[in-house]
């Protein structure tokens, strides 16, 4: 019996969104990098039709307008549906398997320095219209290394002050505990006053309210990802940081900065929540150009070989 890749990729989201818990923003991009090679084939095609040769060709057409790590990424799309049709056998074989992966600069993630940082926490003001939230998702985001999806899902049960943890719900619906600082604590206080006015402002106008939810935008729905990057991409800007900065850069900058202070691989793997300590281990290459400024700027030998 024929069955369309079209109908295929519709299996394999459903089962990545039910089975695996993956996050609406990653359905999404697994969406439309599934969609962009079922509209080169044809929507009709039958998937038992797609073999080495289309998958050559689609390939290449990538390489004419991406990026190399665009490319890997939309064959990895690739590579994970016909390994989940293979295994239920749907299909045959896997074609994209057989293509291989294009070849990738090194890639060290994007962090702030710590001054940078401290600037980024304090740039939220009273002129603003959730200040509190906001200074609490900057302060919540550095003191944890928490995804952005992963804060934007917290719920207030979630969040134990008293022992100051946090029980986070990661990739593939998976929870860890997770510490949270005093200073991101302080800020998660402040703005339980702000929240229960926005709360009071809605139901008072009749809106329904994310009661659960911690952080609420101005109609008293969960605020989302989307929401979480521009705010803070506004605030980097207005703290005068030139870099682009997202919420994944101040994961990065908490994982870098918690290795810098001596913090072991293992235990950052954990509170990031890393399957693979390959994920982490990029971090000790910041680490490793962190402790070479250092010693070019301390040791006596490394200064007096600069001015030789």
């Amino acid at each position: 019996m024929m069955h369309s890749l079209y109908e295929h990729i519709e299996v394999f989201l459903k089962w990545l969104a039910v089975e695996r818990g993956y996050s609406p923003h990653t359905l999404a991009a697994y969406r439309r990098d599934l969609t962009e090679f079922n509209d080169f084939v044809g929507h009709d095609t039958d998937t038992a039709e797609v073999g080495g040769g289309t998958m050559r060709s689609y390939v290449y057409s990538l390489y004419r307008r991406n990026r190399a790590t665009t490319v890997a990424r939309k064959l990895s799309s690739l590579r994970s549906l016909f390994k989940f049709l293979q295994r239920r056998g749907m299909v045959v074989g896997n074609p994209a398997a057989i293509i291989a992966m294009p070849k990738q600069g090194h890639y060290l993630p994007v962090f702030l320095s710590v001054d940078e940082m401290l600037a980024l926490l304090t740039a939220p003001g009273e002129a603003d219209r959730f200040p509190a939230r906001d200074r609490a998702i900057l302060e919540l985001l550095y003191s944890t290394g928490i995804r952005v999806a992963e804060l934007a899902g917290l719920d207030l049960a979630m969040i134990d002050h008293g022992s100051g943890l946090v029980r986070v719900v990661g990739k593939g619906s998976k929870e860890r505990i997770v510490p949270v600082g005093r200073m991101a604590l302080a800020a998660l206080a402040g703005y339980g006053e702000e929240r229960q006015r926005l709360v009071a402002t809605c139901r008072l106008r009749g809106r329904p309210v994310a009661d659960g939810a911690v952080f609420l935008n101005i109609h008293g729905g969960r605020l989302t990802t989307r929401s979480i990057e521009r705010q803070v991409g506004m605030y980097a800007r207005r703290a005068g940081i030139t870099a682009r900065v997202t919420p994944h850069a101040l994961r990065h900058s908490f994982a870098t900065h918690m290795l810098e202070m001596g913090a072991d691989l293992r235990s950052v793997q954990e509170l990031l929540g890393h399957v693979s300590l390959s994920t982490t281990q990029r971090y000790t290459h910041l680490n490793v150009d962190h402790l070479m400024e250092v010693y070019d700027r301390a040791h006596p030998l490394a200064r007096r070989g600069q001015g030789s």
